[in-house]
């Protein structure tokens, strides 16, 4: 009998058996082994991919709300003064003026692109709060100390980490350096 010799039927054995097609189980580990590595890839850049958006998102929101408080200030005089994001919100649907009186005017943003927090309608409910893509609410402030000697408001997304030191320096300035606020985004930066 000849060793090593190959034929049709697959490789002979010593004890005259054929070799029949298949995997072994070294051959079937490196497979799995690189499908998982791949599928690892995939993931994170989809987790990448989806974080990116919701920066894009809480960008676009913040230049939408700021637009909207331009339009405010220039039909109301004044931005809503308060530093509580629901009274901003009753402020921009035409429910309340600058100084928080209740008024009736046409609403200044379309409520339909935003999210709000627990689906609170701002239209029946007045602490219905606008949240950004990460579920926490955006903050504002204008004119809530005195003495306020920024000449504008202050508008900013938590972001994604969801921590914000929301206190303001002397004359209503945020402070962008504090640790908590390394990754927000902000409407008008500091």
């Amino acid at each position: 009998m000849f060793f090593g010799a190959c034929s049709s039927g697959g490789a002979r054995y010593r004890s005259g058996h054929t070799r029949t097609a298949g995997f072994t189980v070294l051959e079937l580990l490196l497979v799995s082994a690189l499908v998982a590595i791949l599928g690892g890839m995939l993931l994170a850049t989809g987790r990448h991919a989806r974080d990116r958006g919701r920066v894009s998102r809480a960008s676009v929101e913040l230049a939408t709300l700021s637009a909207a408080l331009e339009t405010y200030y220039l039909v109301q005089g004044d931005y809503p003064r308060t530093d509580q994001c629901a009274s901003m919100v009753q402020a921009l649907v035409g429910r309340r003026g600058p100084t928080g009186e209740l008024i009736v005017a046409r609403p200044v943003i379309d409520v339909g692109r935003f999210t709000f927090g627990a689906g609170g309608d701002p239209f029946l409910d007045e602490t219905a709060e606008l949240c950004d893509p990460w579920g926490s609410p955006y903050r504002y402030a204008y004119k809530s100390m005195v003495p306020w000697s920024n000449p504008g408001f202050v508008l900013f997304s938590a972001g994604p980490n969801g921590l914000a030191d929301a206190a303001l320096l002397a004359g209503g300035f945020p402070d962008p350096a504090l640790p908590g606020n390394d990754d927000n985004l902000w409407a008008n930066p500091p």
